[in-house]
């Protein structure tokens, strides 16, 4: 018996190609003689098709099963090639430095708890506009506690304590909130996903801490008081807010994670609207329209969504990392929008956090 020569040797190759009409087709190499290939040449290369799981094929565009942060990974599982992730997530850092000068400017119209329930009913409203036009279906069951730790943490506490703080606090004191978030944040995620961060990640991320709270309570001067534990209570519920969200953000569209947060609140919010308004005194101006739009569509909002978007493609410790630039923004702002001296040690501060940020967002997570 002559022996076949292994490179022309019969073999069936199941390839999967999808047609026009949309079916899948095998191809028996070898069965045929093919035109401009003779024995002993090198085989054509095959091409390879994206599968699943069990060796399904996997649309383009659809998320394998596979992959860890198609399975609600947030610790940065996938990265993302291109910086789209990282320019959405510094998008929300921008609309969010906005959120302190513009809720001192809500407070000279709207009493503490006025502004925190109207902004979160508005935002509400506006939501539920996108998700109707949208036809967007409601979650998964499995999905509401999730959408209820978004909704405490980021819809309901974080503006309620901060509102309460910035009565007494200026804006540079309560911006040590934030420059505590991005490290309060990393710890939450690996926390809830079990996935720990390299030492180079949390000794950058430290540092910036670090030198974010001692420029904002240098700037103070370091006394505590009670506008002190509502940011920090603000700190802790905001922090479970985002680590929640971004871990939703990678099983829905993040607008649809704070739209429906925000649903979930509408209720409670129109309620405590109706009453605040008529037991706090309202003295409209400009500034308090301004402020209320801003923090109502700018932060709670496009703020959250352009967030948990970023968040999604780059996972929740590396984004939590560019809120390190927060602070300091939420002070440029103050010098233009609410007349604050701007501190001399800011700009010193400012290039020790933007050298943390870039080894955070080199560091392996």
């Amino acid at each position: 018996m002559r022996k076949q020569d292994s490179a022309t040797a019969t073999r069936t190759v199941a390839v999967t190609a999808t047609g026009d009409s949309g079916t899948a087709h095998g191809v028996r190499a070898g069965s045929a003689p093919t035109a401009g290939i003779r024995p002993g040449d090198a085989a054509p290369r095959s091409a390879t098709l994206p599968t699943g799981a069990a060796g399904t094929t996997v649309p383009t565009g659809a998320a394998d099963p596979a992959d860890p942060a198609a399975a609600g990974d947030t610790t940065g599982g996938r990265t993302d090639p291109l910086p789209r992730g990282t320019l959405l997530a510094g998008l929300g850092v921008a609309a969010f430095s906005l959120t302190f000068p513009s809720t001192v400017w809500g407070l000279e119209s709207f009493g503490p708890w006025s502004l925190v329930a109207v902004r979160s009913t508005l935002a509400a409203l506006v939501a539920g506009a996108f998700l109707l036009v949208g036809r967007v279906p409601l979650p998964e069951r499995r999905h509401w506690a999730g959408l209820a730790v978004v909704a405490g943490g980021v819809v309901i506490g974080f503006p309620l304590l901060t509102t309460l703080a910035l009565q007494t606090s200026t804006t540079s004191h309560a911006a040590v909130v934030v420059g505590l978030l991005p490290l309060t944040t990393a710890a939450f995620a690996a926390l809830r996903t079990g996935r720990r961060p390299s030492r180079t990640f949390w000794l950058a991320a430290v540092s910036g801490a670090v030198v974010v709270i001692v420029f904002t309570l240098q700037q103070s001067g370091g006394a505590v008081s009670r506008g002190d534990l509502y940011l920090f209570g603000a700190l802790l519920v905001c922090a479970a807010g985002y680590t929640e969200g971004g871990r939703l953000a990678r099983l829905m569209p993040g607008w649809q994670v704070i739209g429906w947060a925000l649903i979930l609140c509408l209720p409670l919010m129109a309620a405590g609207s109706a009453v605040a308004l008529t037991v706090e005194p309202v003295r409209l101006n400009a500034h308090g329209v301004i402020g209320l739009v801003w923090v109502a569509v700018g932060s709670t909002f496009f703020g959250l969504y352009v967030w948990y978007r970023g968040m999604a493609a780059i996972g929740v410790p590396k984004a939590s990392q560019l809120q390190l630039a927060q602070p300091l923004l939420t002070l440029l702002w103050s010098v233009l929008l609410l007349g604050e001296t701007l501190p001399l040690a800011a700009p010193i501060a400012a290039v020790a956090v933007l050298v943390c940020i870039a080894v955070t967002q080199r560091a392996k997570s």
